[in-house]
């Protein structure tokens, strides 16, 4: 009976235990939920702003360095930028036997990324408004991430605890060493997230297309037609006789060297002309024979 007794107490105050560690456990939840609530309620607004306009210049490359020394007045910096000449017809117009005209037509467009402190955004888009001849469109974004930022801050600080927590009964396991780890990593990564939400709110990212009209532009380049640089007609046709007279004579003089040749065919040509009419004579003599017997 004694023994029973003292089994029954021994259940009893493990499920008191468990009941206590259950209270405790809830408890805790609660308080973190509670606190979360709390963190919730206080969120810090995080909007990030960003800008583009297009618009015409008189000048790209002026403009460029204007809005470089603005951006940097302004406590700026300039993120890109590239300057692109884009040709729209050339033609080549005949200036003298050896030069030529040439003459391009182009089109100059400047791209330019920038990123200016947020407080300052309105003032800078104003000032490069008054700096266009006109703006071809203007247009401004807001990204809200507070939600985000929030988020991100209250993961972390939940990997913080974690992690505190996996070290004090992990012990010295590699497995959980590995866990508390990634934790940790998963933390750095929140609070990064967080730095380039607390850095792209602070400096608002603005993007500038801006060109000029069509340019006219002539250079004097080197003439590269052979043909122009041909003899006028009358050299040429004085030339040409001179080389027809040179021509004749390396002629007479080849002939003059293949003489031989020339007489061995001359008389072999006369001899073949006589056989044949001697045949033609034979022939012809047979036949008035054969016609007087008849």
């Amino acid at each position: 009976m004694k023994r029973n007794i003292i089994a029954i107490a021994i259940i009893l105050t493990i499920f008191g235990c468990n009941n206590a560690n259950k209270n405790d456990q809830n408890v805790e939840a609660k308080e973190s939920i509670m606190a979360v609530d709390s963190v919730a309620t206080v969120a810090e607004p995080k909007i990030i702003k960003t800008a583009d306009m297009r618009f015409r210049v008189k000048n790209v490359q002026n403009t460029k360095e204007q809005l470089s020394q603005t951006i940097k007045a302004q406590g700026g910096t300039v993120a890109e930028f590239s300057i692109e000449s884009i040709i729209q017809e050339t033609q080549k117009v005949k200036q003298s036997v050896d030069s030529l005209k040439e003459i391009t037509s182009y089109r100059t467009e400047g791209y330019l990324v920038a990123n200016v402190p947020a407080e300052k955004l309105d003032d800078f888009t104003n000032t490069v408004a008054k700096m266009a001849v006109f703006v071809d469109n203007q247009s401004l974004k807001l990204d809200d991430q507070s939600l985000a930022y929030l988020g991100n801050r209250m993961k972390a600080g939940n990997r913080i605890e974690a992690a505190n927590q996996m070290n004090k009964v992990a012990g010295k396991k590699s497995t959980s060493v590995e866990t508390s780890l990634n934790i940790k990593d998963d933390y750095v990564d929140k609070k990064l997230q967080n730095l380039s939400i607390d850095n792209r709110v602070k400096y608002s990212t603005i993007t500038l297309q801006f060109y000029q009209d069509n340019t006219i532009k002539t250079t004097v380049v080197a003439n590269d037609d052979i043909y122009d640089y041909k003899p006028a007609f009358g050299n040429r046709l004085w030339m040409g006789i001179i080389n027809g007279w040179t021509i004749f004579k390396e002629l007479i003089i080849g002939l003059a060297n293949i003489w031989a040749l020339i007489l061995t065919g001359v008389a072999i040509f006369f001899l073949i002309r006589y056989f044949i009419r001697k045949d033609k004579i034979k022939t012809q003599a047979s036949g008035s024979l054969t016609d007087n017997r008849i």
